[in-house]
């Protein structure tokens, strides 16, 4: 059996509920799928050995164990509870061996989309173009959805989830074993798409990242061999919480939402990315905060 070995205080941030996760700043990922067992070490000043071992050959280990323990739904794209914009630490993840999905032009960017927020980059590719895995790992999620249509998550070793949406077809099957540059499925329209394209996205602990501060999408290629995660990253998960619409009705204009909200009609133009003059539609969310 392989030992993992890990300082005494890595033990609570690992196996307690997501919820109150603490974050070390070195996160030992659990390469291996074996049952193994875990060797708990703890320094004293007095030289003692209190060496504990913890028995784990019933769990069933998967990619980055140390990080989402358990867990492993086959429905959700995030069921986790964490919240690591809140984290203090900072977590290194290797970007070896990454492979593009599918390197082609970039339609639509990660961020703020009016009133909804885009999770993920979207690339123009033709229905039947191949869509290949990032990284090793584990198939978590194949299956078909409203909005992503026919999509995959991959949890890899390095403790990144991808998701690869709107394809045609799915060709791989839950809990298979993936390499990078593996083929996931073929490019498509399904889902919530308005033509054919991947959207692809890349989550820790189930909260988004912007592939672009990962992935230089030019070439292809990662920034770097690795990337230095910190709340800083999350950033937009606390600015989303604070973002405020109103929802127009009969009557509505810019200039009575500028009223009753308190903001000016230059700003709820530039948030909304509308013109002063553009007429509004009953049901229409406004952002004004």
């Amino acid at each position: 059996m392989t030992k993992c070995t890990l300082r005494k205080h890595a033990l609570l941030t690992i196996f307690p509920a997501l919820t109150c996760i603490s974050f070390s700043p070195i996160v030992q990922d659990s390469v291996d799928l074996q049952p193994y067992s875990l060797r708990i070490e703890d320094d004293e000043p007095d030289g003692a050995d209190t060496t504990l071992y913890i028995a784990l050959d019933t769990c069933v280990l998967y990619p980055a164990y140390a990080i989402y323990g358990s867990s492993w739904s086959h429905d959700e794209v995030n069921p986790y509870k964490a919240s690591p914009e809140s984290m203090s630490g900072a977590v290194a993840i290797s970007l070896a061996g990454y492979t593009h999905p599918n390197q082609n032009v970039i339609t639509s960017r990660f961020g703020a989309r009016r009133w909804k927020f885009h999770y993920g980059i979207d690339l123009r590719l033709s229905v039947g173009d191949s869509v290949r895995c990032a990284f090793n790992g584990r198939v978590r999620i194949a299956r078909r959805g409203k909005a992503y249509g026919n999509y995959v998550v991959v949890r890899h070793y390095n403790g990144l989830e991808t998701t690869y949406a709107h394809l045609s077809k799915i060709l791989v099957k839950v809990n298979d074993e993936v390499k990078s540059g593996d083929l996931v499925g073929w490019g498509g329209n399904t889902g919530r798409s308005t033509g054919p394209h991947l959207h692809y996205e890349m989550r820790y602990l189930g909260q988004a990242l912007d592939p672009m501060t990962l992935v230089d999408f030019a070439t292809g290629k990662p920034c770097a061999d690795s990337f230095l995660l910190t709340a800083a990253c999350f950033a937009y998960v606390r600015e989303l919480e604070q973002m405020r619409y109103w929802v127009v009705r009969s009557g509505d204009s810019l200039w009575t939402i500028s009223q009753k909200t308190g903001v000016s009609i230059d700003y709820l133009c530039k948030a909304n990315h509308i013109p002063r003059n553009r007429a509004l539609r009953l049901g229409q969310r406004i952002r004004y905060h």
